[in-house]
């Protein structure tokens, strides 16, 4: 077991030149936490839902989780441009440096509306076009996913103690595939996975794919439609510490603060066999 989170440091091994990013993710975890908080509150009401200029769903959850995170991060770097889901939609887009922040206050909108508990809040912080820093809360399953590149992965409960992540091996069996529950390819993935060994298939919201392929449930997440980039680098973050990786479809790892900030297709795969 990793320790209970401290506000003061990380008592498991600190590598050399992280010491910003750690202090980072220690103090980033409670504003997510209070953002999943915000949305669970909503989540417990017959809420609206709102059609935004791409025709996909909006809901009183994504903004109030939305402000209160942009103006946490704010206050704690505020050298560091924040992009944000619903700012971006609404033509606020920051002028983008070495280092920024992509937010996206609830991922899986649709597994909110279906009240199916597939959803997340995703913090990420991007430095030199990676994916460095990434936190994956679920509130209503209440499971906080976060790492730091280069240090351990790890799974917090409500109570604030941690178990590390590790990818798994593909096994013997077969492979277990997640795809999107709500975003899914059918036609694509099967081609994709044509002559794959494959043991199961699992349909899932939100960057939950990417935890389970960092905690070992799962081996290979392929995705072929439309991503932006707050979709993925939170997750992207955690599955790299995991021991995984993120790449296109031809092998080169995915990168951050593109023209645009929409991703390729892209495949997010565990430990090599």
């Amino acid at each position: 077991m990793l320790p209970r989170r401290s506000t003061s440091s990380m008592s498991y091994i600190i590598p050399a030149g992280m010491l910003p990013e750690l202090e980072c993710l220690d103090r980033v975890i409670p504003i997510v936490r209070a953002a999943g908080a915000l949305v669970m509150e909503v989540y417990a009401t017959a809420f609206e839902v709102a059609a935004k200029h791409d025709r996909s769903p909006v809901t009183e959850a994504d903004h109030r989780a939305e402000a209160l995170i942009e103006a946490a991060l704010a206050r704690l770097t505020p050298e560091v441009p924040i992009v944000c889901e619903e700012a971006v939609g609404a033509g606020r887009i920051p002028t983008l440096a070495e280092r920024f922040w992509l937010v996206d206050p609830l991922d899986g909108t649709r597994e909110f509306i279906a009240r199916n508990g597939e959803f997340t809040v995703n913090v990420a912080l991007v430095s030199t076009r990676r994916a460095v820093l990434g936190v994956v809360f679920a509130p209503a399953q209440g499971r906080l996913f976060a790492a730091v590149a280069g240090t351990q992965a790890f799974v917090e409960d409500g109570s604030g103690r941690r178990a590390p992540l590790r990818c798994r091996r593909p096994p013997s069996t077969g492979l277990t595939v997640v795809s999107s529950r709500s975003h899914g390819d059918e036609a694509a993935l099967d081609a994709y996975l044509g002559g794959r060994p494959v043991a199961a298939r699992r349909s899932v919201g939100s960057s939950l794919k990417f935890c389970l392929v960092a905690s070992g449930q799962a081996d290979l997440y392929p995705r072929f439609g439309r991503t932006m980039e707050w979709d993925t680098a939170a997750g992207h973050a955690i599955l790299d510490a995991a021991g995984g990786r993120v790449t296109d479809l031809e092998g080169v790892e995915l990168r951050y603060g593109k023209l645009g900030l929409a991703n390729p297709p892209f495949v997010a795969c565990g430990a090599p066999a």
